[in-house]
């Protein structure tokens, strides 16, 4: 075989058809071979069961094979809390030594003694240790400065409620202590403190209302009111009642301890007054100082103490 000079590279060959020489792959002038792309088959690579692979910009592979976390279930609400965690929530006692007080009967779910380790309740659920009922929240105390408009309840049925007003003061389940008219304004209290709730229920919070009539009081009325009225079989006592200084007549500041509102109403309507206007003006020791209307705002623990001294 003749050796040919590189300067004849790219000629006719001389085969006719003005046919080019091209060049030859052999004696180790075959290209290099690439990797083939890949196919693209619509399916995506489960992240959770397979390693996640690291390339470059020419498409090699990088680094450590890297295998996605496994994906922890969260756990649902709806399934309960673990027993032994709900009184331990409660400040009673550690887990473990609830477990033990478990054992010995000292705790009941809904009127019935549990004995079983690892059984679950509902938040919702009356848990009872040695007969006193327990709370997994921490006590939580809002007082809220009510507008007009809003029913006191906590059901969805009644239009707009002074719970819509409190949606974001607590995470804790608190319901309003007390009652407030739609219409009538003022302080009002949250909590989901059952003790609380029991002790002042009997005892009674003495609130001042600022309350307009629909024409002045007269004096006779306001000495009735003042020493004790009989309505229906039932006394009435209240423990202030006086004229709005620089107002008229028609105003009155009168002070009652009762948690209700329609009290107020059955006075007046007795006398053949119509109640213009309510006002929640203190409660207890609590005041609106410093809190809108509208705006709700947590009770410090000083004022709790106080609370408790007042009533």
């Amino acid at each position: 075989m003749s050796r040919q000079d590189n300067t004849n590279r790219g000629k006719a060959s001389g085969r006719g058809g003005n046919n080019h020489r091209n060049r030859s792959n052999a004696r180790g002038n075959a290209p290099l071979k690439t990797e083939a792309p890949s196919k693209k088959t619509g399916r995506q690579q489960d992240p959770v069961s397979k390693p996640k692979l690291k390339f470059d910009k020419s498409g090699k592979e990088v680094g450590r094979r890297e295998v996605a976390p496994k994906q922890v279930k969260k756990s649902n609400p709806k399934d309960g809390i673990r027993l032994n965690k709900y009184i331990a929530n409660s400040g009673v006692c550690s887990r473990r030594e609830a477990d033990t007080f478990i054992a010995t009967g000292l705790v009941t779910v809904n009127g019935k003694i549990i004995n079983e380790m690892g059984y679950k309740v509902q938040l919702n659920d009356d848990v009872r240790f040695d007969g006193r009922r327990l709370n997994p929240e921490p006590n939580t105390y809002i007082l809220l400065n009510k507008p007009k408009g809003f029913a006191t309840t906590d059901s969805n049925a009644k239009g707009m409620t002074v719970m819509d007003l409190v949606a974001n003061a607590s995470t804790a389940k608190i319901k309003p202590f007390g009652r407030l008219g739609r219409n009538a304004t003022g302080l009002l209290l949250f909590t989901n403190d059952e003790e609380f709730v029991q002790k002042y229920s009997k005892k009674g919070i003495s609130r001042l209302f600022h309350i307009a009539l629909d024409k002045n009081l007269k004096a006779e009325h306001l000495k009735k009111i003042k020493d004790g009225l009989t309505i229906e079989g039932k006394e009435i006592a209240v423990e202030e009642i006086s004229y709005v200084d620089n107002s008229p007549k028609s105003e009155v500041g009168l002070k009652i301890k009762h948690t209700g509102n329609s009290v107020i109403r059955t006075i007046f309507d007795h006398l053949g007054y119509d109640v213009m206007r309510v006002d929640c003006v203190t409660l207890g020791p609590l005041t609106k100082k410093d809190l809108p209307r509208g705006r709700w705002r947590t009770l410090t623990n000083k004022e709790l103490n106080m609370f408790s001294m007042a009533n």
